[in-house]
């Protein structure tokens, strides 16, 4: 056997925590048996970052989508919104992603578990380089031992941009439809303009049809590539705690969640003020929710500039990052777990 194939055996018990549960350093020939995992464990994630996380993302889109007098800040609005609506206001809008988080994080951790497994048998394993034949990584894996593909972090980065681009086909209509709940203040029913996400999914479609309800689908698509930075810098994160710390697996999928949603909403978070503007913008004609103000991506932002300068892109930026962690780092490691939970 020769010395390339001989240092592409490793220990069998020798894992990459971030990697494990993807398939990583398994047989290439093994791993398209196992995508249907990120699906079934993409599910467990979204309940699990719905329940954490939606509170945070109401007092979120609040400050985003006010005018700087209705709340002085995270704490008010916190206050406001629990005293006039009771708890269960900061839950509003919580139907359409208990079932979009559910099929969403199933489609995009589902669609991220195949691109990591796509590029790395087309672009950066030994054997797409011509380093290690198919034959011979038979006869490596019939030894006993694995072939040590990883994919570098810069694969994981535009794996997590093709899964964001996949997922926004579902996330658009989902995240336009709890916007416009989440923005309607009052606490009776009769005086809101919808009574639900069902009421306010027939109501924009009798009006606008399905371009209604993709309403805001570019400035969604723009947000989900800076899934650029979440997923590199989770496995950034997970190649260090692994390395550097005597952490469980379940701990270093935790903490690498948490982290990496952080570094996630750091980057994006300005453009994601914008499309929530653009999301909760008048639809106007038979609506009757007032008239359209922002035609363009750049209407919105320029507005936002105008109104409130450079600190408008970062309102409402508290209680997104505060949420960040617990929310991210609950879904990833229940991602993580439920995968290696699963049969092969």
């Amino acid at each position: 056997m020769s010395a390339v194939v001989d240092a592409a055996i490793v220990n069998p018990d020798s894992h990459h925590a971030s990697n494990e549960a993807l398939g990583q350093g398994q047989p290439a020939r093994s791993a398209s048996q196992n995508n249907y995992k990120g699906f079934v464990a993409g599910i467990f994630s979204g309940i699990a970052k719905l329940s954490v996380g939606h509170p945070f993302d109401t007092i979120k889109v609040r400050l985003q989508t006010t005018q700087r007098a209705q709340f002085k800040g995270p704490l008010d609005c916190l206050l406001q919104t629990v005293r006039k609506e009771g708890v269960r206001g900061l839950y509003k809008g919580a139907t359409p992603p208990l079932v979009g988080w559910m099929f969403m994080d199933s489609l995009m951790l589902g669609s991220l578990t195949f691109y990591r497994r796509f590029l790395l048998e087309n672009f950066y394993s030994r054997s797409s380089l011509g380093i290690v034949t198919p034959a011979q990584i038979d006869q490596v894996t019939n030894a006993g031992g694995k072939v040590t593909n990883k994919l570098p972090a810069l694969g994981h980065a535009i794996a997590g941009v093709m899964a964001g681009v996949t997922v926004s086909f579902m996330a658009a209509p989902v995240e336009h439809i709890k916007a416009r709940l989440q923005i309607q203040y009052s606490a009776k029913k009769s005086e809101r303009l919808y009574s639900g996400p069902v009421d306010c999914t027939r109501k924009i479609y009798r009006v606008h049809g399905i371009r209604g309800l993709y309403h805001g689908f570019s400035a969604t698509l723009l947000f989900r590539t800076f899934f650029f930075f979440w997923w590199g810098s989770y496995d950034l994160i997970s190649r260090f705690l692994s390395t550097s710390t005597s952490m469980s697996t379940p701990a270093i999928n935790f903490w690498a969640g948490g982290l990496s949603a952080q570094v996630f909403w750091i980057t994006s978070y300005p453009s994601d003020v914008v499309k929530q503007r653009i999301m909760t913008d008048p639809l106007g004609k038979g609506l009757g929710d007032g008239e359209r103000q922002f035609p363009r991506w750049k209407d919105a932002a320029k507005s936002i500039w105008k109104r409130d300068g450079l600190r408008g892109y970062w309102r409402g930026f508290v209680p997104c990052f505060v949420r960040a962690f617990p929310a991210n780092a609950m879904a990833l490691m229940t991602f993580e777990g439920v995968m290696r939970a699963l049969p092969e």
